[in-house]
């Protein structure tokens, strides 16, 4: 672990500047509004390591794929998602000599990440060479009233200086991806343009042809007064911007508040792209500071009433599922279904931003829970409009009759990733995208999505696992052959439980749905089955895969087997290895990590996450205690799942334990990584592990279930969910549950197996 912030309920608190940590707090203290993010790099210019981030929703780039291991059926490009103007950018100058944190002497500094509202804000006192001291002070935040709209605050002090303090605010093109095949450019400046209210850049990807406008405009105080400077006009080859400066004498304040738009070709005509960024940015100017920030916060204050989650007597969890909550909320807003979730979000570049399985897997129940339904309906919806495709991609490795395999990353359903363990082997997310389209319709209730959209993502899903399949003549039991499961520690395995389960379990819900649509919407599924051309030997062959699917088990243990060999290796746990030799991925090499009985994250435990309602409790207990101490957590999605598995079987201290894990996986950088970026997705798993693990929520035969139980150190806890038009907020303390309605009808829930009804606009108490 590497603590080195301060652990506080609302808020993410360096004190004192850590030039070592600067990559990580660039990720940690990143914002975002779901249109578009920032790493937190400094406005001023800053000659230490750095790795600029400016991103926008949707916008990527085809970079071309490396060749040096092409395999048949590889894609030609590998999409990433693309590093945009930096629009953040302030050089301040002191007469010549221009304000560099990692060469000043700096004091007192202190970045603060406010998640009630929203804004990140830093303060520090700075001396130069020449000895003048300034005491420095920025505010900046993304606007989620207005999405394309971005701010800054940047004010200067002088504590010793007399002298001119200038400005520099630009938009700067002149950037590169930090992860990139080539290192080469991947934006050309279509035009620079600098009046004397406004300055906008407009740039053209070199492939796609994406275009994005930024403008910016500003407002110019001395102790707190506006100046009317006429400002020096700056148009570069590929930057643009002001100089504006003024003299001061000692105690003397300069502020400026930058106003900035940024708008894309995704929501944009070409033609109307830079008339409309300058509008924008007059308008956001026109508001002013105040007005814009107070919309701002308004709209987080909505967001922590849906969304919140209150822990009493451990800050360090409090703060922990805060965090996990804000970047979740600044990732997604759910308002496109064109957009989906990277697993870094708008926090770095890893992964190159594309969508993974990871969406499906952990982040829908928290938008499922915490907003309204058209948010993860946009989600489901990114896929179904991605089943063309799908089935191409299939088709590529030799599937027909419409089998569909979804990318393993991807922005337009497109594969985007050429790792053929990963790319061709890792086709359980195909289950797991069915899993999500049940997830929501046993959430929200929504039928109808079956018949409009879902069926036919189910079926063509179907049909690939059908065609995966083959009968072992040994056996006499159908296998999936050549897989890489959940665990990617092991490669190219054979009979990977999770896989060969969650296939019997898609062709088995694909089958209840055709029965439960036919009944339920005949003319639908009649025009259905025309289209895609299903028969009812289609059927049979499915039931005969259900019904003879072979599904690894150790009968003396009463496990089931991660895969065919697993008993092979010599079982060691996690906790044997030395901690100088963890994780291992960065320590060990890729042929003792095969070979070893190591798993990356939970595997054989997320099926019986998934399909908890399958087995009895004594088996899940079995399984648990057998995989979670040869699991090393090196995957951000292990500790959340384990733990809520962990819940499950009664083992708190050990659902605790993961939970803290899961929860400051970042804060803490328990891997060494967190400079690449944040693992958003996994702050879902964060969510999951109170909501459906401590907190025991569950939705059986159409009726929310709660079966809470509380962690030792902690004197109670609270959340939110939003569950068929009904706004709850759940309390559990040591010897009670508090249950209120905040909203909607009066509803029926089960806690702990007993029926209660909570009336509308009331609370009821549960004795523990």
């Amino acid at each position: 672990m590497n603590k080195y912030l301060q652990t506080d309920p609302w808020s993410i608190v360096e004190e004192g500047f850590h030039s070592d940590r600067q990559l990580a707090s660039e990720s940690i203290f990143s914002l975002g509004n779901g249109h578009m993010g920032q790493r937190a790099n400094f406005e001023e210019f800053y000659s230490g390591e750095t790795m600029l981030g400016s991103y926008i929703a949707g916008i990527y780039y085809p970079e071309r794929a490396e060749r040096g291991n092409w395999k048949n059926g590889y894609s030609e490009a590998n999409d990433k998602i693309i590093n945009a103007p930096n629009w953040t950018g302030i050089a301040v100058r002191l007469n010549d000599d221009q304000l560099d944190v990692s060469t000043w002497d700096v004091q007192n500094f202190k970045r603060v990440l406010n998640m009630h509202e929203g804004y990140l804000e830093r303060t520090f006192e700075a001396i130069s060479q020449k000895g003048h001291k300034i005491q420095v002070s920025v505010k900046r935040f993304l606007s989620m009233a207005e999405s394309e709209v971005g701010a800054i605050s940047y004010s200067v002090k002088s504590i010793n200086y007399e002298g001119r303090i200038s400005f520099m605010p630009l938009i700067d093109a002149d950037v590169r991806n930090h992860l990139t095949n080539y290192n080469e450019p991947f934006w050309n400046v279509l035009q620079i343009k600098t009046d004397q209210d406004v300055s906008h850049l407009w740039a053209q990807t070199r492939r796609i042809d994406f275009h994005v406008c930024c403008a910016q405009t500003f407002v110019f105080y001395k102790n707190n007064e506006l100046l009317n400077t006429i400002p020096t006009k700056i148009e570069k080859e590929k930057a643009a911007g002001y100089s504006i400066g003024t003299d001061v004498r000692v105690g003397d304040t300069v502020c400026i508040n930058k106003y900035v738009a940024v708008l894309s070709s995704l929501n944009h005509p070409y033609e109307e792209l830079t008339d409309r960024a300058r509008t924008l940015a007059r308008k956001a100017k026109g508001k002013g500071w105040n007005k814009l920030f107070e919309e701002h916060a308004a709209v987080w204050a909505q967001k922590w009433l849906h969304s919140d989650i209150i822990i009493e007597g451990d800050v360090e969890s409090q703060q922990a599922i805060r965090f996990a909550i804000f970047q979740l909320n600044q990732t997604y807003d759910g308002n496109d279904a064109r957009l989906n979730i990277s697993p870094k979000g708008f926090t770095g570049e890893k992964y190159a931003g594309a969508t993974r399985w990871d969406t499906e897997a952990m982040c829908i129940p928290f938008y499922l829970c915490t907003s309204v339904q058209s948010v993860s309906k946009n989600l489901l919806l990114y896929r179904y409009r991605h089943l063309p495709k799908a089935i191409q991609n299939a088709e590529k490795l030799g599937f027909t009759n419409g089998a569909a395999l979804f990318p393993i990353a991807t922005f337009n359903g497109v594969e985007s990733f050429n790792d053929w363990e990963l790319t061709f082997e890792e086709v359980h997310r195909n289950g797991i995208i069915a899993y999500a389209i049940n997830d929501y319709v046993s959430y929200t209730g929504d039928e109808n999505y079956l018949a409009e959209y879902g069926l036919k993502v189910l079926i063509a899903i179907s049909r690939f696992w059908c065609q995966r399949v083959n009968i072992s003549s040994e056996k006499q039991k159908y296998v999936i052959l050549g897989v890489t499961g959940p665990n990617m520690y092991e490669n190219n395995v054979n009979n990977n439980w999770f896989t060969n389960y969650i296939a019997v379990w898609c062709l088995q819900y694909t089958i209840d749905c055709i029965e439960k649509v036919k009944k339920n919407n005949f003319r639908v599924f009649e025009d259905l089955t025309q289209e895609i051309h299903l028969h009812n030997d289609e059927l049979f062959q499915w039931k005969d895969i259900i019904e003879n699917m072979y599904l690894p088990e150790n009968k003396a243990l009463g496990v089931f087997v991660q895969q065919d060999g697993f008993f092979d290796k010599t079982l060691m746990p996690a906790a044997e290895i030395p901690d100088a030799q963890l994780p291992v991925n960065q320590h060990w090499t890729w042929d003792r990590i095969l070979r070893s009985s190591v798993i990356k994250q939970a595997d054989v435990v997320h099926g019986l996450y998934f399909f908890e309602n399958d087995f009895e409790t004594e088996t899940i207990r079995k399984n648990f205690e057998f995989y979670e101490p040869l699991t090393v957590h090196e995957s951000s999605l292990s500790p959340g799942i384990h733990s809520i598995v962990a819940s499950k079987i009664g083992n708190k201290q050990k659902a605790y334990e993961l939970y803290l894990r899961t929860a400051r996986i970042d804060l803490d950088d328990y891997n060494n990584e967190v400079a690449d970026g944040l693992h958003i997705t996994s702050m879902a798993g964060t969510w999951l592990s109170i909501v459906k693990g401590f907190g025991g929520m569950r939705v059986k035969d159409d009726m929310l279930q709660l079966n809470p139980q509380i962690p030792e150190k902690w004197n109670a806890f609270a959340f939110n969910i939003v569950f068929r038009e009904n706004q709850l907020n759940v309390k559990v303390e040591k010897k009670q549950i508090l249950i209120q309605n905040i909203k909607g009808s009066g509803i029926d829930l089960l806690v702990n197996n007993k029926r209660v009804h909570i009336k509308a606009e009331s609370q009821e108490k549960i004795i523990i």
